[in-house]
């Protein structure tokens, strides 16, 4: 399923690009998970991608995407790559921008395949950190709190 399996610091990091090289899917994997090295050049080049943002925080993807979801998700997915490193948006902010809910962003941002370089981790509650993949604590929510932090704008709250 995988095409190429890639340690980070968030832990192994499943890469699914379809026939034209996009990029379709990253997932977060248990840890243990053993690495598949990339053979193919799209996928190459998003794993450099991804090790030249661990590196550094300001780093600008410009891999191809794919993402699969409704017209409104796709909107939200959009809205969420305007944001810059090192900045964050409240789910209401972001609402605005897209003509939509907060709660209908937060959902959106929930169903984003391709966490990390659609950067959903830079919204934020208004009264803090907020979610993460739809959890509130665990280690989804210790992924955002690491990402955010590794931009240097993790919120107090």
């Amino acid at each position: 399923m995988y095409q190429a399996i890639i340690a980070t610091p968030l832990g192994p990091i499943g890469v699914v690009t379809d026939a034209a090289g996009r990029l379709v899917s990253l997932d977060y994997l248990p840890p243990g998970t053993d690495p598949v090295e990339p053979v193919a050049p799209g996928i190459r080049r998003v794993t450099q991608a991804l090790g030249a943002y661990f590196a550094d925080p300001r780093y600008r993807f410009d891999v191809p995407l794919a993402p699969q979801g409704t017209p409104h998700q796709r909107r939200v997915w959009d809205a969420l790559c305007t944001i810059p490193a090192g900045q964050s948006r409240t789910y209401g902010e972001l609402a605005g921008l897209v003509g939509s809910a907060p709660r209908a962003v937060g959902q959106a941002c929930r169903r984003n395949p391709i966490p990390i370089i659609v950067p959903c981790h830079r919204v934020v509650a208004r009264g803090g950190v907020g979610g993460y993949s739809g959890a509130t604590e665990g280690p989804e929510l210790a992924i955002k709190q690491w990402l955010l932090a590794h931009e240097g704008c993790l919120p107090r709250g």
